[in-house]
């Protein structure tokens, strides 16, 4: 009996050394709108790369974690180190507000989109609203081959979906994009057509049955269930231009940071920019980032040809306007369908 409480005994002691060494382990969260089957496969991916740190995320939709930190704000302290959010412009915001910690990574010279020149903020994955259908229901021929015909196309009307700017981010982008190039009137005609406005899994979910004709949605959605489900569903590369999202990797100032570990932020930041990071963004469905990406996703087209092929994005009118387009779209689209 003494032999096996002595046994005991010490397998809890070394039970609870083992906590408390896992409990030492520097800390690092961070707040990101990347699918969460592709975070528990970054998580997973952290955990061997870098055994020495306890790495965890938090998931929400941009607009969730913008109110999220705007709450935050209010207690001085954010409960996060780093960012992986969706709007470029929210990199601006946070910068202006000074909640940033610049750092010039060793990475930057192979991005092939814009950074911040001072370190800030940087593209980590390349994002991209397009439109898709079903051809097992339409032929393409008979749809829209742009954003202009997907809102001003009669024949489309109650049969068409697309993302909420008021919560995603890449959505916000998009309507900032199609209100720069059409005007107001664009949210207008949306609300004719009695666009649906819902998220991405609804929207292919009505798109396989035929309940929709067409969608507005990011490109990955529909490349990850081609992948995984072997869905017939396909991507349609508007014609007036995909609207591209350089989502920002970022990392929050030591004195506003969860755990103010920003050097190991740093070294994260270098990572994700690295070959191997962009790596396994691409096996997210995203686009890398880089000159030479290692890689296109899952039955895309090469990224350079999407990027040259591109909308215009103001990303300080996406800013500027941000209340003023979400006011706009929830007034003149959303109240109205």
């Amino acid at each position: 009996m003494k032999k096996l409480v002595m046994v005991l005994a010490v397998a809890l002691l070394l039970a609870c050394a083992c906590v408390g060494y896992a409990a030492d382990k520097p800390k690092v969260t961070i707040y990101t709108s990347m699918y969460e089957d592709i975070i528990e496969a970054m998580t997973f991916v952290l955990q061997e790369k870098f055994p020495d740190y306890d790495i965890e995320f938090f998931y929400g939709g941009t607009g969730t974690l913008q109110a999220k930190i705007a709450a935050e704000r209010d207690t001085k302290k954010l409960g996060c180190d780093m960012l992986m959010v969706a709007d470029p412009s929210y990199a601006l915001e946070l910068k202006e507000l000074g909640l940033l910690h610049a750092y010039l990574s060793k990475e930057a010279g192979n991005l092939s989109l814009e950074y911040d020149p001072e370190g800030y903020w940087y593209p980590v994955r390349n994002l991209n609203m397009i439109l898709a259908y079903n051809p097992e229901k339409f032929k393409k021929e008979d749809l829209p081959q742009s954003f202009k015909d997907f809102a001003y196309n009669e024949a489309m009307k109650g049969l068409i979906s697309m993302p909420n700017p008021l919560t995603a981010g890449t959505a916000q982008v998009a309507v900032s994009a199609l209100k720069d190039k059409y005007g107001y009137e664009y949210f207008d005609k949306l609300a004719a057509n009695r666009v649906m406005v819902e998220s991405g899994s609804v929207a292919l979910t009505k798109l396989e049955t035929g309940e929709c004709k067409m969608v507005m949605i990011l490109e990955e959605s529909v490349l990850k269930k081609r992948e995984e489900e072997n869905s017939a569903l396909e991507v349609i590369y508007p014609a007036d231009g995909t609207i591209c999202v350089p989502s920002p990797i970022m990392t929050v100032k030591d004195e506003w940071s969860a755990h103010g570990n920003a050097k190991i932020c740093e070294e994260l930041t270098d990572w994700f920019l690295s070959p191997e990071g962009q790596g396994y963004i691409v096996k997210g469905w995203m686009h890398s980032v880089l000159k030479n990406p290692p890689a296109i996703p899952y039955d895309s087209i090469n990224t350079a040809e999407i990027v040259t092929n591109s909308m215009p994005v103001s990303w300080e009118n996406c800013l500027r306007d941000r209340s003023e387009l979400r006011t706009n779209f929830e007034e003149r689209v959303k109240n109205k369908i």
